[in-house]
């Protein structure tokens, strides 16, 4: 939102009077799809600096994500009641100012004299779901930012090798393109198949087109050029993307390593994941950065029930891999650990998710690769069923609720995941009356993660050597 003494900049800045009229539009976000949002916030590594350390940063990130949420509410011509995730205080800090803003500051702008129930803001805390962003992703747009990677529903394919220059930055983006739309949750097995279905539709219009005999044909033929010529850029738009992540997939051995990584994640048996980790550790083709989430994952897991066998991954890693230092696993314990986080991240606390996770295995999954949940799905079930608890998930100030929301907008401090975003879709499909809209500071891939990560435990280092 503008601030008064950016319109004072403004008119001192008019010199000659050019300027005839103001208008403020609220779009301070970028709507990626129907229900996820982002603030492509550049420092998004602040979040996760120890509460001893506070730098200006950390303001600036606050003030800006504050400024994303309003944006957002005045665009739906909305004012939220407000609840935070407790062990957080970057989120208690935003949801606080949030609050402030809407409620004081600008109480008016707000002031939309509905009459309906108010929708929900929640405010959440990356570190309390650590898991998701470190996990390989078998989803179409998901896998895509994984081994690929997505800027505004933009992929950048310059690097894979000799591509035309139409081609080498493409738009992957549901409004735009009707097959991605239609397979953007779809497993990459269900891909490869509707690729090839799509590339036998587009050979059947070719082989029409080369039959050109009289000049009616011609005139179809020009009539239907852009039509053709658009659907062949989307054959190989999507042909090159689903070749460039079966290559990386091959190289990394990544069917292996997500295997464990999923088992890590969804199954309990330390004992047997001590032993998988430690086999995949000393595999050649693991490569560096697979090594390290895999230990990283192991150590959220176990970080209780095993530090001699979690050393000794430790030790195991910094051989393997020394370009990774191990204190960013024990930095990443201490930011996001156990004793840091709120919810049931691993479903072994609470006895509804004990019962669930039971019941899920013994019938199985459907598929190993995507049997994991993110800690987002819990939440989402716990609003519809009115069981998030206050004393976990506190309100702003005393506006409270009664009753259950129809639109409810969680925010993720520290960045969301195209899994997650794929959870509130498929959420929104199942028609369970609320209407759930996903937002973080970033888009998240295990990459981005790490690279937070490290420049957090650097700051943190520098600032106090309290790491």
């Amino acid at each position: 939102m503008l601030k008064d003494t950016q319109i004072h900049i403004l008119a001192d800045s008019d010199e000659q009077e050019v300027v005839q009229q103001v208008q403020e539009y609220y779009a301070d976000f970028v709507a990626i799809d129907p229900y996820h949002f982002t603030l492509n916030i550049p420092s998004n590594h602040m979040y996760m600096l120890p509460a001893v350390v506070d730098p200006p940063g950390l303001q600036q990130l606050c003030d800006r994500i504050v400024d994303g949420i309003s944006a957002v509410f005045l665009a739906l011509k909305r004012r939220p009641v407000i609840r935070y995730q407790r062990t957080s205080d970057v989120a208690k800090r935003i949801a606080q100012e949030t609050s402030k803003l809407m409620y004081q500051q600008e109480s008016g702008l707000f002031d939309f004299r509905r009459t309906e129930m108010s929708p929900l803001l929640l405010i959440v805390d990356r570190r309390d779901d650590p898991v998701t962003p470190l996990l390989n992703q078998w989803t179409y747009q998901a896998m895509v930012h994984e081994l690929v990677g997505i800027h505004d529903n933009k992929v950048d394919l310059s690097s894979t090798g000799k591509l035309p220059k139409d081609q080498q930055e493409v738009v992957l983006s549901s409004e735009q393109d009707a097959f991605f739309k239609a397979n953007m949750y779809e497993n990459f097995g269900d891909i490869g198949m509707s690729i090839k279905r799509m590339v036998d539709d587009f050979q059947q219009v070719a082989k029409s087109n080369q039959n050109i005999q009289t000049i009616e044909d011609m005139a179809k033929f020009v009539d239907s050029y852009p039509d053709y010529r658009k659907m062949h850029g989307n054959v190989s738009k999507h042909v090159t993307l689903v070749t460039e992540m079966s290559k990386i997939v091959e190289e990394r051995k990544l069917m292996l390593v997500s295997e464990r990584e999923q088992d890590l994640a969804c199954n309990g048996g330390q004992v047997a994941a001590f032993e998988a980790v430690t086999n995949l550790l000393s595999n050649e083709s693991v490569s560096d950065i697979d090594r390290l989430r895999l230990v990283m994952l192991y150590a959220l897991r176990y970080e209780k029930e095993s530090p001699v066998q979690l050393m000794q991954l430790f030790n195991k890693l910094a051989s393997r891999s020394p370009k990774y230092k191990t204190g960013l696993v024990q930095f990443l314990l201490k930011q996001a650990g156990v004793d840091k986080r709120t919810g049931d991240l691993y479903g072994n606390r609470d006895l509804l998710n004990i019962a669930r996770n039971m019941a899920r295995g013994l019938k199985g999954v459907e598929n190993v690769y995507t049997q994991h949940q993110p800690l987002l799905f819990q939440t989402m079930e716990s609003i519809i069923k009115g069981r998030l608890r206050d004393v976990d998930y506190p309100f702003v100030g005393n506006h409270f609720q009664q009753g259950r929301p129809q639109d409810v907008v969680i925010f993720v401090v520290g960045g969301t995941t195209y899994e997650e975003s794929r959870s509130v879709a498929l959420q929104n499909a199942s028609n369970s009356g609320i209407r759930f809209i996903l937002g973080g500071s970033v888009v998240l891939n295990s990459k981005r993660f790490l690279k937070d990560l490290e420049e957090a435990q650097r700051i943190a280092k520098s600032s106090t050597n309290v790491v």
